[in-house]
């Protein structure tokens, strides 16, 4: 069973899966996703991502190489079945850290995973954290709440997911996440 988390950037995701794989660092791994981005300031290729060009990517496209993958604000983005099965073989349980588009892509898996969405406690409160990070220029600010606001419809549609977290409380939203995916991989 695969956990797939998915979330609206700037909700506290990648905060959350950190601290779920320090706590159970036996149990869980991360697949290093693939993109075309540039490396943001401190990330390590290989660690974060594997930063590759938009010709490697789509090469990797071609060859069928991703569970999942989409274009978000002009990059590629994807999870590998390579990177996937490198997790599985260390013996840990791959979590999936997916947009909207990569869930619409797992469920027509047979990959059998259950779905968490993160959700903002706001799009207001969204914007304010995304704000806070300093990294977004006022268009890319606005194409990411536009996308937010997407994903935030999607996810009330009913089956979609199997879990709903509203990170209102960072400390509640990772018991809540932590018990549900503990509770569903046992």
């Amino acid at each position: 069973m695969t956990p797939v988390l998915s979330a609206p950037s700037g909700t506290g995701k990648s905060t959350l899966l950190t601290r779920l794989f320090a706590s159970h660092p036996e149990t869980f791994g991360f697949s290093i996703s693939h993109t075309t981005r540039q490396p943001r300031s401190g990330e390590t290729p290989g660690v974060e991502y594997h930063f590759v060009t938009p010709e490697t990517f789509e090469s990797m496209i071609a060859r069928e190489a991703f569970i999942e993958y989409t274009r978000f604000s002009g990059n590629y983005y994807g999870t590998s079945i390579d990177a996937v099965k490198a997790v599985a073989e260390r013996g840990r349980v791959c979590v999936l850290d997916i947009e909207m588009e990569g869930v619409k892509q797992v469920k027509r898996t047979g990959l059998g995973a259950k779905f968490v969405f993160l959700k903002p406690p706001s799009l207001e409160v969204l914007r304010s954290r995304l704000e806070g990070r300093g990294t977004e220029t006022e268009e890319s600010l606005s194409k990411r709440l536009e996308t937010a606001r997407v994903e935030l419809e999607f996810a009330e549609v009913p089956g979609v997911h199997d879990k709903v977290i509203v990170n209102n409380d960072l400390d509640k939203a990772y018991e809540e996440l932590e018990g549900y995916i503990l509770s569903v991989i046992s």
